[in-house]
């Protein structure tokens, strides 16, 4: 007999089941038969108890233990063809689900009936689904429990499986109970010393232990194994990464001009104590002879800009260049406006009336006239621009910087690793970085995502932020107080302020991702009701100006707006010329009108729980109070409500993000660009196992320091020089 090692193809395991490893291969994306043991259960169901169930999620996949309290057959005519259903309802320690079995033989649904009568017990799996106000699992397939045959040798702890489309739980309990059986040469990455150390499983027991465990103590010891492996291979990812920046040459940007010096004693204003702090910190990385890597969090306004403007300034004393990457036009022409008027004759450096000391702040985006692109580029190239500000544009081959010593990365988390390495490859020598985001990180977030980074974070926020009451304008219960927020909008523009709309979408007649419009049915194809579309900005621009804003100055700001036509807005909201701004989230980060004491957020259900706590950061900005409308048809309970409950009840980013990490998995909370995060965590969590990975960074530090090549642990190098070579590496380097 050949042995079935875990490379061996997964078929060996499965026998005659050709379908159902079809299913496996393609549906899992399951090869060998090492990546079968290691595809391990999400959850348990205990076999002899009804299974305990929380709100159900529609749309979602479930597998449930629950016993039937009603069968009945009915019949039907479809297609003009007799039909029958067999609806079956069943109970569990939560809500009931009603399941409905179709078949066109009154055979097979008399069957149904006789295997699933009054009292009998099962697994039912299936697609949470609400309709007429009744759970249902969607397209169902159960497995009884009984008092012979197969069903009944099944364990008291079910193991529930990241499942396809027509495969089903029991379907690979059998094949993990073959794999386990006959498999051998499984790798150990962790040495016996490591499992000492660190009172862990070997990695046999551990599957042993995960796939049939008699209990959920033996649960708990498998994914404490599982999970600390996993943090420490990641962890030592990521210290070989900071050893390797630690170890390139660069130049030291100790100053030397009086650039900074001139702009600190213009400042109309105090230092917090947390910008001299860091600002302290990032001069003296700054002046070493190896790149700084630092990761600047804060609030909205805490004065991160600040910050960063200040150490640019010290590269440019240097005789460097600093070059300030943002993710939008709008926040790119903001950040050019808003440093040059900081600046003030310190940014017009050798022009007429410049101060003597200065340097000149360029522009450079994609949407510049060729004279006005031209001219930047060469300012550019020739070092005569200390300061460049840009977006992506700045990434083209065309770009060249004469003496790059700093790379200001805004928004970090929209940009990849390609487009960071095309900036910092423009620099003779490693340029510093220095990473900065408005979205609070919980710290074993920042530990795990952004991790090669060291991490600074503005806590307190500058005099002059006024407090923000957010409010929720609950449109399912109170549809009438849509027009009091309209009135609130013009209270604050008679009392000389400014507002934002927010809308999810641009226009009536496109469809944003993701959104749903189109109508609901029921199972026989009736309508039933049609969603309501959602805000878009012309429309509701239109609506605004003909009702009840009529008479206001409103205007619109979108991203498919002219470039030019976006910053004349930007510059007549600025400048107090328009009272009210329709816009998309194009607002997001750092529009700062200190005017604007308004934020309507329509639907805002379609925002993130960051998100809205980003753009609710736009308003309150010059000493003013703050309000933010939260307006959402979403109903009372439902996760979506709960969502905009906590944004209103707390102004703490720190709290929010963690909520937002709860709610939405690890993967979501900062952006697309980081959804190798979400396929690179397998078993890990970052805020339920923090104490896992502190512990693994302490591990992997200790590990590096005695064996900086891992040549005594030649299986867990693998390990880590796997995911180095991997996709998951590449998004590790977007920190």
């Amino acid at each position: 007999m050949v042995a079935i090692t875990p490379d061996s193809p997964v078929a060996a395991v499965f026998g005659r089941s050709h379908a159902k490893r079809k299913l496996v291969e393609e549906g899992l994306g399951i090869r060998t038969v090492g990546e079968l043991l290691f595809h391990l259960p999400r959850r348990y169901v205990v076999s002899t108890e009804l299974s305990e169930v929380a709100e159900p999620v529609v749309g979602q996949l479930m597998s449930v233990v629950g016993e039937v309290s009603s069968s009945r057959m009915t019949q039907f005519y479809a297609r003009g063809k007799q039909q029958y259903r067999t609806e079956v309802r069943i109970r569990t320690n939560g809500p009931d689900f009603t399941l409905s079995f179709f078949s066109p033989y009154p055979g097979q649904a008399e069957k149904y009936v006789a295997e699933m009568r009054s009292g009998s017990r099962g697994l039912f799996t299936g697609k949470a689904k609400l309709f007429n106000g009744t759970w249902q699992l969607d397209g169902p397939h159960h497995l009884m429990f009984g008092e012979d045959g197969e069903s009944a040798s099944l364990p008291r702890l079910l193991p529930v499986y990241p499942l396809t489309h027509k495969l089903y739980v029991w379907d690979l309990i059998r094949v993990m109970e073959s794999a386990l059986d006959l498999v051998t040469g499984v790798t150990d990455v962790l040495t016996p010393e490591l499992r000492r150390e660190h009172d862990v499983l070997d990695v046999m027991t551990a599957l042993r232990l995960a796939h049939r465990p008699d209990d959920y103590a033996q649960v708990g010891a498998a994914q404490r194994r599982f999970r600390f492996e996993e943090a420490l291979v990641l962890q030592l990812v990521l210290a070989r990464r900071r050893a390797a920046q630690r170890a390139l040459g660069a130049r030291s940007r100790a100053g030397g001009g009086s650039l900074l010096e001139a702009f600190d004693a213009r400042l109309p204003f105090e230092l917090t104590a947390g910008q001299r702090e860091i600002g302290d910190l990032v001069e003296e990385e700054l002046a070493r002879d190896h790149p700084m890597h630092r990761l600047l969090q804060g609030e909205v306004g805490s004065g991160k800009t600040l910050v960063a403007l200040r150490a640019m300034l010290r590269v440019v004393d240097s005789g460097g260049q600093a070059v300030l990457l943002a993710p939008t036009e709008v926040l790119a022409q903001q950040h050019h406006r808003s440093i040059s008027a900081m600046l003030g004759d310190l940014a017009q450096g050798g022009m007429l009336g410049g101060a003597a000391d200065g340097t000149s702040v360029v522009l450079l985006t994609g949407s510049m006239g060729k004279t006005a692109r031209d001219r930047a580029l060469q300012q550019m190239s020739s070092g005569e621009a200390g300061i460049v500000i840009g977006t992506h544009a700045l990434l083209e081959q065309s770009v060249e910087l004469a003496d790059l010593g700093l790379v200001v990365v805004d928004e970090q988390h929209r940009f990849g690793v390609e487009q960071r390495a095309a900036l910092t490859d423009k620099a003779g020598t490693p340029p510093h970085v220095l990473v900065m985001t408005a979205t609070p990180i919980p710290r074993t977030v920042a530990m795990t995502v952004f991790g090669d980074l060291e991490t600074s974070v503005l806590s307190e926020l500058p005099a002059g932020r006024a407090p923000i009451q957010t409010n929720v304008v609950p449109l399912a219960e109170q549809p009438a107080w849509i027009s009091r927020v309209w009135q609130r909008v013009r209270e604050e523009v008679a009392a000389g302020h400014q507002a934002y709309v927010v809308c999810p979408r641009i226009s009536g007649d496109t469809q944003e991702e993701g959104e749903q419009d189109q109508l609901d049915v029921d199972e026989d194809g009736e309508v039933v009701t049609a969603r309501r579309r959602l805000a878009a900005v012309e429309d509701l621009h239109a609506e605004l100006t003909a009702g009840p804003l009529a008479g206001l100055r409103v205007a619109v700001l979108h991203g498919r707006l002219p470039a030019d036509d976006k910053d004349r807005t930007m510059r007549a909201f600025a400048a107090g010329e328009i009272d009210v701004l329709v816009s998309t989230t194009v607002i997001e980060v750092g529009v700062d009108v200190h005017n604007a004491t308004t934020m309507v957020l329509m639907d805002a259900d379609r925002f993130g729980v960051s998100q809205l706590h980003q753009l609710r950061g736009r308003v309150g900005r010059g000493g003013l109070p703050g309000l933010c409308l939260l307006v959402s048809g979403a109903e009372l309970g439902s996760p979506a409500r709960d969502r905009l409950d906590a944004v209103a009840s707390t102004t703490d980013g720190f709290e929010l993000s963690r909520i937002d990490l709860e709610q939405r998995r690890e993967g979501d909370v900062l952006g697309a660009n980081q959804s190798g995060f979400r396929s690179s965590l397998v078993s890990l969590r970052v805020l339920r196992d923090a104490a896992t990975i502190d512990r693994a960074r302490d591990a992997a530090e200790s590990l590096l320091a005695a064996d900086p090549d891992l040549a005594f642990t030649p299986d867990l190098a693998a390990a880590v020089q796997e995911i180095e070579r991997s996709s998951v590496s590449g998004f590790l380097e977007k920190s």
